[in-house]
Formats: structure tokens, sequence, C-alpha cells
């Protein structure tokens, strides 16, 4: 079975080294644990006392992560930082403290769910910034707030935006700058003041050492920089993080010198996925490699191999194969065999779809 290789160590010193830049700033933040998939022994790991202690919150998309998010430590604050859907309101109420909202009829029903379970539920309003994914119309902020700043168990206590996610948006200062403008109007005409704006993320690192956050903006979510070091703004490691954080592991089944071009008629009828190559000598061969992973399991276009020598060919719903070339090290020894692995460097998609495969085995260092 392929396996999943977290280094929990270097994520938490990911986490470390982001607070204290964030501090620095003035900045707080929530750490974005999406990619975690609500995996227990992964959350206790990461989700120690000493780490906790240093975050606003812990935010997921998925109900079920929260849930294992306050299995771990009731005491944690909660977001959920997609707007729910009314039809779970009770369940948003009972696990998460915050959570981002762009309907007021939601937030109607969140306020009569926190009513019932005795508490008030906290939200912080999304505004569209042009990323035209979840957001508030700029224009219709002020009387969308009016509906639902009194409301009796709803405390708003922030304003927010995403870029970056769907269209590749970029968080411009003008953008950020626009959301502390947004705040200021707000709080002069209700006479309200709102705490944070959550506009930061990932994405947004790489503008703090420009000092291109504007002040107002003073809360993060951060997912992607913890675990694995880059920002997307980029692509590139953020300051000193590790990126050496996750491996995926793969199993050699087959090895064997085979023909580089296929021998019979093609037709319609393959389900896989092949590379395009250049033309080559029928009569020319190369080592495969077959690996215990396919289509299921992750995307190939996710993954890269450590080895810079083995290249991909194709795969299938089960099984993917590299070419590893005449298969020689530098000593002119036989490089790789069956029972050998193939390691790779996962981006985000491939951990968080590994993460979520029962074919795929988590190893948590």
């Amino acid at each position: 079975m392929a396996e999943l290789i977290v280094k929990t160590q270097n994520i938490i010193k990911n986490i470390e080294k982001l607070d204290a830049t964030l501090k620095k700033h003035n900045k707080q933040w929530s750490l974005v644990s999406k990619v975690l998939s609500g995996d227990i022994e992964f959350l206790k790991k990461i989700l120690t006392d000493n780490v906790v202690e240093r975050l606003h919150s812990v935010g997921d998309s998925r109900l079920s992560s929260l849930q294992s998010i306050k299995k771990v430590n009731p005491d944690i604050v909660t977001i959920y930082i997609k707007p729910p859907a009314s039809q779970l309101a009770r369940s948003i109420v009972k696990c998460a403290d915050i959570s981002v909202n762009t309907s007021a009829a939601t937030i109607e029903v969140l306020n009569k769910e926190a009513k019932k379970q005795k508490k008030i539920h906290k939200v912080i309003i999304f505004l569209e910034l042009g990323e035209l994914r979840e957001g508030v119309m700029r224009e219709n902020i002020v009387d969308f707030y009016k509906k639902v700043f009194n409301l009796s168990n709803i405390e708003i206590i922030g304003i927010g935006s995403n870029l970056g996610c769907m269209y590749g948006i970029e968080p411009t200062y003008d953008k950020l700058v626009q959301l502390g403008l947004y705040k200021q109007l707000l709080e002069e005409k209700f006479e309200r003041k709102i705490p944070y704006v959550s506009g930061g993320s990932s994405i947004t690192l790489p503008l703090l050492n420009k000092r291109l956050v504007p002040g107002p903006v003073n809360h993060f979510r951060i997912g992607e920089a913890a675990f694995f070091g880059t920002s997307p703004l980029d692509d590139k490691r953020f300051g000193n993080l590790s990126t050496d954080t996750f491996t995926f592991s793969a199993n050699i089944i087959e090895m064997s010198e085979k023909h580089n071009v296929p021998d019979g008629i093609m037709g319609e009828g393959n389900i896989g996925h092949v590379v395009k190559r250049e033309e080559q000598d029928e009569g020319s061969k190369s080592y495969r490699a077959i690996c215990d992973f396919g289509m299921l399991d992750v995307d190939v276009d996710d993954i890269n191999p450590k080895d810079k020598n083995v290249k991909f060919l194709g795969t299938t719903s089960d099984m993917t194969v590299y070419d590893v070339g005449q298969n020689l090290n530098s000593k002119m020894k036989q490089k790789y065999r069956v029972g050998n692995r193939l390691n790779f460097k996962p981006n985000y998609m491939a951990v968080a779809r590994s993460m979520n495969s029962k074919f795929i085995d988590l190893k948590i260092q």
C-alpha cells in the first residue's frame, strides 16, 4: 500500500515561526486544518497545548473535522470557514464558535439556533472583492449589516474576504485597504465596534515584509504555509519555513525493461492517462517501475518524484508507471528493484486527497 508520511515536528516548527512573524506585525491568526481531514491522530499531534495557545482559532470547512477538533480539545476556539447551509445551523452552532457568513437569512437561522442552545454565536461577514466566489456585494454591505448586527444571539466580530482561490485574484494593497474602509464605515454608521478584519491568508504572507498589508487587516487564516511552508502567491517557500513536511511513498510492484512504444492497435477503450512523448525508435527500451497507486488515490500532476531522473509515463485506476531509464546508480549498479519505494513530494491537493483515501496508509512521525 502506498503511504503518506507526515513530519509533524516540521509542521509544528512552521506554526511557531508563523506565529512569531504574525505577532511581530500585530496580526492574529487561525490555523486552517482542512488538509488534515479531521484525522484524530494527526490533530492530537499538531494541536498540542503549546501550539493552541499561539492561535486565535482553528478553522475548517467540514463539520466532521470541527467535531474532531472539539474532541481533541473542547476549549479550542473553532471557526467554520465557508458560508454554512442553513439546514446545518444546529451542528454549526454546536461545533463552531465562529462562522463565516454571506447570507442574512442564514444568520437569522443561526440566531434562532443559538438562542435554543443558549449561546452567542460569532460571525465574520465576508465581502466580495473580485474573486466572484463567496461574499456580500460591497454596495449592499450597509443594508446587510443593518439586518443582522442587532440579533440577540449573534455577535458580528469581523468582516473579511477570500482572495486567490477560484480565479486567483491577488490580495493587493488596494483590495485590502477596502476591507479597512468598510470596517470604518460600518463602525461609524452603526456605532458598533468590529474587532477583526480577516483579509489575510497564506497568499497574503509575502506582502507582510513588504509592508503592503494595511494596519486594519489584523486577522489571517493560514493553512498552506503552516503545512507546506509555501505561499500560493508565488508557490515559493515563505521565509525560513520548512517545505519538508509530507512525503508520498509508493511500492514498486514490478520492475522490467520494456519497449518504449506500445505494440498493437490503439483503441479508445483505455481508462488511463499517459504522458505525450516524443517519437521514439520502436526498438528502444527503458526500465519501468510500476507503483501501487492510481488515479483513484492521487492525481499524478500533484506529486513530483524526488528523484529527478524518474519520469512519469502513465496511470490507470490503481497502478502508475514511471520510467527509471537504465535503472543504474552512480556506481553503475541496479538503482531500483521490486520491493523498493519511489518517493514523491506532494502538493496541497495531493495530501488532501490522500488523507481522504482509505487505500493510502497514513504514517505520522
